[in-house]
């Protein structure tokens, strides 16, 4: 999904409007819907600033709007490939033939910090299969992560890597544009 549809999709969850959206984050009530539309059709791109100001306004991380081009099946191949080289992510098919995705305990830090981070996510996927806690409060904690994360094991991802390593995996694309 695109920032805009994230937008969108958080908006609407949190029963938004447009209007209300944008004037919370200080655009002029006359044009603050305009401005959302631009966003979440895809016609302008929020600035860093804007994208923190709506993540504020929503109530989530700005990494909740701001996700990987995972928009096309391609993309996201490429976004698990990427992890695979990063953080150790394999795929692997289980006895009975069903895919799943694996965490190799063989990538030092950043295997460790991942395993962390899908723990507390299993954790709260089980609290939600269980009832222990709403769908709604399962999605406030994946929307805020880590800020609602009840295991406290996480550490800063190293974000700029990432970043190195994609465009790295990207740099005969990026020559063609």
């Amino acid at each position: 999904m695109a920032i805009g549809e994230r937008i969108k999709f958080i908006r609407t969850m949190r029963g938004m409007t447009q209007k209300l959206l944008g004037a919370a984050i200080g655009f002029p009530e006359k044009t603050a819907d305009i401005r959302l539309a631009q966003y979440e059709s895809g016609t302008r791109a929020p600035k860093e600033d804007i994208t923190i100001a709506l993540a504020n306004a929503l109530e989530v991380a700005p990494q909740a709007l701001a996700v990987p081009d995972i928009d096309n099946y391609i993309g996201l191949a490429h976004t698990l490939f990427a992890l695979e080289d990063i953080y150790g992510l394999t795929v692997e098919e289980t006895p009975d033939g069903e895919l799943c995705l694996k965490v190799k305990n063989n990538k030092g830090q950043n295997t460790e910090e991942l395993s962390k981070i899908l723990a507390a996510w299993n954790e709260q996927t089980n609290k939600c299969k269980s009832g222990e806690i709403s769908k709604d409060a399962y999605d406030e904690w994946r929307y805020n992560y880590p800020k609602y994360d009840t295991t406290h094991n996480w550490k800063k991802v190293p974000s700029q890597q990432f970043s190195d390593a994609m465009v790295e995996a990207f740099k005969d694309k990026l020559k063609d544009m």
